[in-house]
């Protein structure tokens, strides 16, 4: 019986498993505090005011302020979960996070919602293709770009259990799930979710299926592509990207952010260092035009087809 393809299996809404993985530590840890920037409807988070009244606290539109408030809370040692779209946490909030939150190390939880091209059909304004690219600038800042619910889950309850400041994306996209229900999330590690010898997808976020697509087009033409799936840009998994440096002829990185500075500009910095292969980064070039993230994400050569063909021209000049 041929296998399911990855396109063809339900979707998901990672702010759902988001919502409901709060709100069952929240109920197992009565430190744990929504802050939010008056988005809770855009977080989802109507079932967690209603369950936590008292632990919800809206700031209003003031980014600096939200992001201030939950260093206070940490510092009175409660867990805040901050909770607003990534353009305007990441953006309008940039210095709260470095000076009140990395800087001093506060056990403050960033979630943007809503990130890459997935707000809505809104233009750059509301794009958030920068965040990763800034946030993996500053120390002390753990930085996860979950591809699923059932990843998005494990990775908040793992920024609960650590101290420290995380920042987790919280996709707004509807994306297949592609980890297993047992999957276990290990900061700094990546997955190894097809194997191959010839070329390495390395993936994150809402793209990772369409990677994993493009690898079973690439797969009926003979061509063996190994996807690593790396939900953690910073620590990045060094080991699993000098492997695939070393056993493929080159490496395609695919991610719903800019070109610059973000998953690919860590994969590339990394290979440079201990064993330069070619790489290939695919992602947002520009300040996009509006249009729907699928549209987006397609334009930008992000389609299965589009990744594969990426593949195909890195072994063609490899």
């Amino acid at each position: 019986m041929p296998r399911t393809s990855v396109a063809d299996l339900p979707r998901h809404d990672c702010r759902d498993a988001y919502v409901a993985t709060l709100s069952e530590l929240a109920h197992e840890d009565h430190r744990i505090v929504g802050v939010v920037n008056d988005s809770i409807g855009s977080s989802k988070l109507n079932s967690f005011r209603k369950s936590f009244p008292d632990r919800l606290i809206n700031v209003g539109i003031a980014e600096q302020d939200m992001v201030g408030v939950a260093a206070g809370l940490a510092n009175g040692g409660r867990i805040p979960f901050v909770s607003a779209a990534s353009c305007f946490l990441t953006a309008r909030a940039l210095e709260q996070i470095k000076a009140d939150v990395a800087y001093s190390n506060h056990n403050v939880k960033l979630c943007g919602m809503s990130p890459g091209v997935a707000y809505g059909e809104l233009g750059p304004t509301h794009h958030s293709i920068e965040d990763i690219a800034w946030l993996r600038a500053i120390a002390n800042l753990t930085v996860i770009v979950p591809a699923d619910p059932v990843e998005t889950s494990a990775a908040l309850r793992w920024a609960a259990a650590v101290d420290g400041p995380v920042f987790v994306r919280v996709s707004r996209m509807s994306v297949p799930q592609v980890n297993a229900d047992d999957y276990a999330f290990v900061p700094g590690k990546a997955v190894a979710l097809r194997e191959g010898t010839d070329v390495t997808l390395i993936a994150n976020g809402t793209v990772l299926w369409r990677a994993l697509v493009a690898a079973e087009q690439l797969a009926t033409e003979g061509i063996s592509a190994r996807v690593l799936s790396m939900p953690t840009v910073k620590p990045l998994d060094v080991e699993a990207v000098v492997a695939a440096a070393q056993q493929t002829a080159g490496i395609v990185t695919v991610e719903e952010s800019t070109t610059a500075g973000g998953l690919g500009g860590a994969v590339a910095e990394t290979v440079v260092r201990h064993h330069p292969t070619r790489v290939t980064i695919l992602g947002v070039p520009e300040f996009a035009p509006t249009g729907s993230a699928a549209f987006l994400l397609d334009r930008y050569g992000m389609s299965p087809e589009g990744i594969a063909e990426s593949a195909r021209g890195l072994l063609r000049h490899g």
